[in-house]
């Protein structure tokens, strides 16, 4: 039942997605000729007799739903059409695309992998976690300014890489770096947050007394930690391919993400479908892969109930560091408030940082700390409710973990920018349109962690036992599921808010989001983009600003949990747990 609850739903989004996306000329209220006829030739006079030739010749006359049906029909015979503009084969051009991006990926993922390792081991050999203020401020280092930067010091200043073009090996590596960092410190978080509880079993004391090496015990406790992180990793792999638009374009790399930007921005209606298809093909069979491997690692204790799950240790962080992040960020953003966001001296432009302005100033010689306090409210107010919603949507649908399967693998496959630019052909761009793109399919890694925690949780041995001592389903539901599932979900969440301002900024950067002159965090990374050589203060300050939210986030919420765990409350429940543990135990 729940795989055909899962099929359904899948099927139903694929066909919603691609109807939205065979729908966009009309969505946006522009005539899909005019641009056709711009995009073939810039030159010629968009009279009514050119258009009409272009309706004719594109079949736009019959109307949309018998486009649709005319490109799925052809799609049962594996021909994508041709492109409106180039007149070109779409399946060549897609399969070049999806080539270059499944290279690109595997090198990001390699980067990303290297680095939760690093991320992993200092926890491995202690013991204990941290805090994890600096795996969630890599993983909030903006992509596109990441690239950037890199191109500027590796490519131009030193001459070490190339910075465009996709020729060889060497052309992946500078792209590779910047998309895999952030995802490496997303996943090195992720793994580092889970180990201390497993490392705290008894297991790990008998093997240690019964002298088992540390390196099996280290990949004995990975083993017990990745099964419900398995579906993050898969999602990572597939934003890794479909969401690099960004640095697909700084680098002008002719990724598959790069090839669908470009089509959407031209109304090349064929490429674009073929380019969406392929994303949501990459992603579907990604996320069944991802559940195969869980599946194969859980082995038969899925079935037969005989999972134990690890006790609750949450991280402690000292006060200091939320305190010191919290300060810097505050500050800042207080400073900022008391000056004029929109005030332009030309006789300051580029100013370096001084007195009069902190931060130094911009393109127009506008106050760079001024658009910054200003633009908090924007970026991390609308970050914060797309993310508090993508929690309580992802707690929902872990319960309903076949429909959230299928909808979650659709979700999934679409970047960001392509549900952007769907969302504002319907509503226009602006910071709205940005926060319902974004909260549209952030909420999938939510989903897949919180259903995978209640299937582990519904599957162990205590659970068995409180309902052999005939405790009611809401019983257990309360005081057994949810607190085993809402904890770690919303330590996930609370790590994915700046990756949320981040999407947000990247919606903002590539002109989807919030509109000039509104001081969004977004926009001033790309004002800043062309002159970051000349005065990378103005980069760097967002930059800055969104490392220090990462950090915040993750050590107030390991601090706050932390004296919970403290409280009386922390030790009802640690002697809860301990009792509910023996007894599955004795009924085992």
């Amino acid at each position: 039942m729940r795989r055909f609850a899962a099929g359904a739903t899948r099927a139903v989004c694929l066909l919603a997605v691609l109807a939205a996306v065979g729908l966009l000329p009309w969505l946006s209220g522009r005539d899909p000729a005019l641009t056709v006829l711009r995009a073939r030739s810039a030159e010629q006079e968009p009279t009514e007799e050119a258009l009409s030739a272009v309706r004719r010749d594109l079949g736009l006359d019959a109307g949309p739903l018998s486009l649709l049906g005319d490109w799925a029909a052809g799609l049962v015979r594996g021909d994508l059409g041709t492109s409106w503009v180039s007149g070109t084969e779409i399946l060549p051009s897609v399969l070049s695309g999806l080539q270059v991006s499944l290279g690109l990926m595997a090198a990001a993922l390699t980067v990303a992998v290297l680095l939760a390792v690093a991320l992993v081991a200092p926890v491995l050999v202690r013991g204990r976690g941290s805090a994890g203020a600096f795996a969630a401020m890599a993983a909030a280092v903006p992509e596109f300014l990441l690239a950037t930067v890199a191109l500027l010091v590796c490519g131009v200043w030193l001459g070490w890489l190339p910075t465009s073009g996709w020729q060889g090996p060497e052309y992946m590596v500078l792209p590779a770096l910047a998309l895999g960092v952030p995802a490496g410190g997303l996943l090195g978080r992720l793994v580092a947050d889970a180990l201390p509880a497993v490392l705290d079993e008894r297991w790990v004391e008998l093997w240690r007394g019964a002298g088992v090496s540390r390196a099996r015990i280290a990949a004995a406790a990975l083993r017990r930690v990745v099964p419900p992180l398995v579906p993050q990793f898969g999602m990572v792999a597939v934003g890794l391919t479909g969401g690099a638009v960004a640095v697909e374009s700084v680098f002008a790399v002719p990724g598959i993400g790069r090839t669908a930007l470009g089509a959407a921005k031209s109304q090349d209606l064929p490429l674009l479908q073929g380019s969406v298809l392929a994303l949501l093909a990459l992603g579907l069979v990604t996320g069944a892969l991802a559940a195969l491997v869980r599946r194969r690692l859980l082995g038969p204790a899925l079935r037969d109930a005989g999972l134990a799950l690890p006790p609750p240790r949450p991280v402690r962080a000292h006060p200091a560091i939320p305190v010191a992040l919290a300060a810097v960020l505050l500050t800042a953003i207080g400073w900022g408030l008391l000056r004029d966001p929109y005030a332009v001296d030309t006789t300051a432009r580029l100013a370096s940082p001084s007195w009069a302005y902190p931060l130094g100033t911009d393109g127009l010689g506008r106050d760079v700390l001024a658009r910054l306090g200003h633009g908090a409210a924007a970026t991390v107010g609308t970050a914060a409710a797309v993310c508090l919603l993508s929690l309580l949507t992802g707690l929902a649908l872990g319960f309903l973990p076949g429909v959230a399967a299928g909808a979650a693998d659709i979700a999934n496959a679409l970047p960001p920018v392509i549900v952007g630019i769907l969302v504002a052909a319907a509503a226009g761009p602006g910071t709205g349109g940005a926060a319902l793109a974004v909260a549209l399919i952030s909420w999938p890694p939510l989903a897949a962690h919180a259903a995978a925690l209640v299937q582990e949780v519904r599957a162990s041995a205590f659970l068995t036992a409180q309902r052999a001592i005939g405790a009611s389903p809401l019983w257990i539901l309360t005081r057994h599921v949810l607190p085993s599932v809402a904890a770690p979900v919303a330590r996930h969440a609370l790590l994915r808010l700046p990756g949320i301002a981040l999407a947000l900024a990247s919606l903002g950067f590539l002109g989807l989001g919030a509109q000039p002159p509104a001081p969004e965090w977004g926009l001033l990374l790309d004002e800043s983009r062309a002159y970051i050589e000349r005065a990378p203060w103005a980069a760097l300050a967002p930059a800055v600003a969104l490392a220090l939210l990462a950090g915040l986030a993750v050590s107030g919420a390991a601090y706050a949990q932390g004296r919970a765990a403290k409280g009386p409350s922390g030790r009802t429940v640690r002697k809860e747990t301990a009792r509910v543990a023996r007894g599955a135990a004795v009924g085992a």
